[in-house]
């Protein structure tokens, strides 16, 4: 586990989990939200609550970018100005809207993880990833770190998860964010 050292947060915001898709981002945000007694939110699920279908169907049905709209308009729903933790999709923070709200409005927390980790995690529930429909899941996520890394970068905290459990992820976080 290997945590950046991040700059004064404020703890009033919202904290918002960014990363790629199989980093942990739900799991270690209800973990996260549970150890700060604060509500825990998945935007993916609140998307999908909205749309009455499936993020696989969204995407199936209006597209890539349709669907990237309807996240950000979730998104900034969700941040509020209320103290919260959430989880985004592996693409929200690649919108230049969404991304601009995050960092204005909240504290953004980059889940990072080895490719093969990601492979591991994602191999599970691929029918539900449609960015891996089609071809190798370990090529695809790693052309989609190649993009998206540099992007998440950005944020003003970094932790670089290790195949240990999610706790140890949510404890490097908090001693992050000096808790």
């Amino acid at each position: 586990m290997h945590a950046t050292p991040a700059p004064r947060t404020d703890l009033n915001r919202p904290l918002v989990l960014i990363g790629l898709m199989g980093v942990g981002k739900t799991t270690v945000g209800r973990r996260l939200a549970q150890r700060l007694h604060l509500p825990f939110v998945d935007s993916d699920r609140e998307i999908e609550d909205a749309a009455g279908m499936t993020i696989a169907e969204m995407f199936e049905r209006f597209g890539e970018q349709q669907f990237r709209d309807g996240e950000r308009r979730v998104i900034q729903r969700l941040i509020d100005g209320r103290r919260k933790v959430i989880a985004t999709g592996g693409g929200a923070f690649m919108n230049e809207q969404t991304r601009a709200l995050i960092l204005e409005r909240a504290t953004a927390i980059w889940l990072d993880a080895d490719i093969d980790m990601l492979v591991e995690r994602v191999g599970r529930r691929l029918g539900s990833r449609p960015l891996l429909k089609d071809g190798d899941p370990r090529e695809k996520l790693a052309a989609l770190a190649a993009v998206r890394n540099p992007i998440y970068a950005l944020a003003p905290i970094h932790i670089k998860s290790r195949p240990l459990p999610h706790e140890a992820t949510v404890g490097e976080i908090m001693k992050v964010l000096g808790l």
